[in-house]
């Protein structure tokens, strides 16, 4: 071998064993850039969409976590409410934001709803979220204003049968879960409500106290202290069994509906495409504070039984859900305005 063939072939060698050391160097790089992005997680304040108006479950939700993760994460907790098109605004914007673990989206049963009612989201459901925890479990009550004649639920179906479409249920918007409820019972009971949709729940539950409308199947989280100071009246629970918060009412299908449940759930999504370590890192501060007894008993007053779950866990009820809704809508045949 000439001179000129040895230069080679140790140059050959020595750039082999370079980048056989850049490999070990980046290889070893990895896991330490992966801690130091845990590590510095969160670094500036969280920011909480709620896709509805204040007043609503989901809003109050979010402030019954907030102070909590603030002491977990050592971050504020900043409450973006983004009312309106039943959700859609808000949950659109958690599902452009960046994928960086400081953007949430609060939902309930309506999450899975929209899909079956609105043909032209401008997200898809289950690829754009990252699911994150069950929230908790709460349920729905059939509320009526004190000014309706009706003192139970067959009450209620005998005016209802009197005077189809005359009384008014209110909802938080189309498709939403307060509207879906309302199409069930009818479904179930052969009657006909006149339907008047609004912009959020804190809206519909403030024409129902006005006596602007007759009746709302509403969250208990936010009818309940109506309830107690006399300005609404309860008929019945809308779950497959009776609520703790108020185990005197029955449930709608205990008070002559058979077949009759809506059980309602809450949870927190991220962006698709969030590090699933960052998820992990929140998730683990969300547990500690669902779990918290302040935070409990605080949200079991109002109806709503915390509860968490893993990412996994929640997707698979959301993909339940998304498939049980389908049919009710596609059978009472709601549109979008």
């Amino acid at each position: 071998m000439d001179d000129l063939s040895r230069c080679a072939t140790t140059y050959r060698w020595r750039l082999t064993l370079l980048a056989a050391g850049a490999g070990i160097a980046l290889g070893a790089a990895a896991p330490i850039a992966r801690a130091a992005e845990i590590a510095g997680y969160p670094s500036r304040p969280l920011r909480f969409v709620v896709p509805f108006p204040p007043g609503g479950s989901n809003d109050i939700i979010a402030r019954a976590l907030a102070g909590g993760l603030h002491e977990q994460l050592r971050q504020p907790v900043v409450i973006d409410n983004r009312g309106g098109a039943n959700g859609i605004i808000g949950t659109d914007l958690v599902a452009k934001a960046p994928p960086d673990g400081h953007t949430f989206l609060i939902v309930g049963n309506g999450f899975a709803s929209n899909p079956s009612v609105y043909r032209k989201l401008p997200y898809d459901s289950e690829r754009d979220f990252a699911p994150v925890s069950l929230l908790g479990y709460g349920g729905f009550v059939l509320v009526l204003h004190p000014s309706l004649a009706a003192r139970s639920v067959k009450d209620l179906i005998a005016l209802a049968r009197a005077s189809p479409d005359k009384l008014t249920m209110a909802s938080a918007g189309i498709g939403n879960m307060a509207h879906l409820s309302g199409e069930l019972f009818m479904s179930l009971t052969r009657t006909r409500f006149l339907h008047v949709p609004y912009k959020g729940g804190g809206p519909a539950m403030s024409e129902l106290l006005g006596g602007q409308v007759n009746l709302y199947f509403s969250t208990i989280i936010v009818a309940l202290p109506h309830v107690r100071a006399g300005k609404l009246r309860a008929l019945a629970v809308a779950g497959s069994r009776r609520a703790s918060v108020v185990p005197e009412l029955p449930t709608i299908a205990e008070a002559g509906v058979p077949g009759y449940a809506v059980d309602g759930w809450y949870a927190m999504l991220m962006p698709a495409q969030t590090p699933p370590r960052i998820i992990a890192r929140f998730a683990d501060g969300l547990h500690r504070v669902l779990q918290a007894a302040e935070v409990k008993q605080r949200l079991a007053a109002q109806g709503i039984d915390t509860a968490t779950s893993t990412p996994a866990q929640l997707r698979t009820i959301i993909a339940a859900d998304l498939a049980k809704w389908a049919k009710v809508v596609r059978d009472a045949g709601i549109k979008p305005e």
